[in-house]
């Protein structure tokens, strides 16, 4: 493929060097090294609207929009200001602030299938709070996880399926202990025959599934809706907690994400992302009868310093607020179709084995031709194309998140002129890349 003249990077690439001295792989989270995709990765100075500018001045239309959380793109003012007049009272005090009532107030309005929630501090903390909860709420302690969705760095969900369709998981990670990933069982998306066989063997001991009813993490794995209507069901039937992970999808497909979507009710929720407007936050809910188990009403114990902290939550009601306003999502889902309609009209009138997939204001580079990806395992998992293709697009002004298997992400602040553009430079490439 022939590139353009690449971008200088010099200034991100002295920060890179240096910053292997202080952290493992000089990232704070692995993607971020750019080792998917090669090259150095950009250290960022700035965002604005849907832009962002790294240390070397270059700028770059976001489609990361720090995966997935600035669904109002960078630096909002109304979210800037609250977060600003929010600060000068103090940034977090360990205890309860009216931040944390507001917010939890316009959450649980607008999301009737929960009564109450637990804020956290990130999606991970908020997932591995309720899959506890799920465990001490039932007295069960297996539970079920489908391959191909991503929860988190918990322990026990950070599994690859085991030797089998209904068989128990092993460890993907090290520090991992065999003994905790032979809790889970690890089963194929869009199978209900499987999990059928597998609550007959183990519902006796398996407390919930988990699940993220937009699969994002690893690709964009949109399943069958009589697939998430029949788990329900089973669910139901064999008295086994359903957890959505909601994590990605929530209030970014629709204000109660994909609950509300498909219309399917999940017996516990997460959310993370959204709900904090750019600052680290997390939540988990249910009903009632399920959230009094949680300390200090009930046994189920879990806590967290800056759990509720009053600037993440005054950012994530002032994002909401928007988020709320009637047409926000419909705009979005258009705005969305609009970007991958073009390039797909392209791909498809040239035969080229690739299509942007989507749904709502989230979409996925699948190059796979028409091939409808349901699982990790139909993903090619050569990624030579995407990466060829990202470092075109870096060159063009255009930033994706460093990983064929990650999601991007369109803002209310992508404007029509920022859409075209980037669409036409993903074009451009395309024809370099065939």
């Amino acid at each position: 493929m022939m590139l353009q003249e690449g971008i200088d990077r010099s200034i991100s690439n002295e920060l890179f060097q240096e910053s292997k001295n202080y952290f493992p792989g000089g990232v704070n989270s692995p993607v971020r090294a750019f080792k998917s995709v090669g090259g150095t990765p950009l250290f960022i100075k700035k965002g604005d609207g849907a832009y962002i500018w790294d240390e070397d001045g270059n700028k770059f239309i976001d489609f990361c929009c720090s995966w997935g959380p600035l669904i109002l793109g960078h630096n909002d003012p109304d979210v800037f200001h609250s977060i600003v007049e929010t600060l000068k009272n103090g940034s977090s005090f360990g205890a309860p602030t009216r931040k944390e009532n507001e917010l939890a107030s316009f959450i649980l309005e607008r999301i009737p299938f929960i009564d109450k929630l637990r804020f956290v501090s990130s999606g991970t903390e908020a997932v591995m709070s309720a899959i506890r909860l799920a465990r001490g709420y039932t007295g069960k302690n297996k539970i079920v996880k489908f391959d191909g969705c991503y929860h988190g760095h918990v322990d026990a969900l950070l599994v690859n399926a085991g030797s089998g369709l209904a068989t128990f998981g092993t460890s993907s990670s090290a520090g991992v202990p065999e003994t905790f990933a032979q809790e889970t069982l690890v089963l194929p998306l869009n199978d209900l025959d499987t999990l059928k066989t597998c609550f007959e063997a183990y519902s006796g001991d398996i407390a919930c599934v988990i699940i993220e009813p937009i699969p994002a993490n690893n690709g964009l794995l949109l399943q069958d809706n009589s697939f998430l209507n029949g788990l329900r069901a089973l669910c139901t039937e064999f008295n086994i907690l359903l957890i959505f992970d909601e994590v990605i999808s929530g209030f970014r497909v629709a204000f109660g994400g994909a609950t509300e979507l498909y219309g399917i009710y999940p017996d516990i929720v997460t959310y993370g992302k959204i709900i904090g407007g750019g600052l680290p936050v997390g939540a988990y809910g249910a009903k009632k009868e399920i959230m009094q188990f949680v300390s200090p009403d009930g046994p189920v114990y879990q806590a967290g310093t800056l759990s509720g902290n009053p600037v993440a939550m005054a950012a994530g009601l002032e994002q909401l607020k928007k988020c709320s306003e009637q047409g926000f999502y419909i705009e979005l889902a258009n705005k969305t179709t609009e970007f991958i309609e073009g390039i797909n009209s392209f791909c498809a009138e040239n035969n080229f084995p690739l299509e942007l997939v989507s749904i709502g204001s989230i979409f996925w580079f699948s190059f796979n031709g028409k091939k409808r990806i349901l699982s990790s395992s139909q993903i090619d998992p050569d990624m030579t194309y995407f990466n060829k293709l990202h470092n075109y697009l870096l060159n063009q002004g255009v930033y994706l998140g460093p990983s064929g298997y990650e999601v991007g992400f369109i803002s209310s602040k992508h404007d029509k002129k920022m859409i075209e553009f980037a669409a036409q430079k993903i074009i451009e490439g395309i024809k370099e890349l065939f």
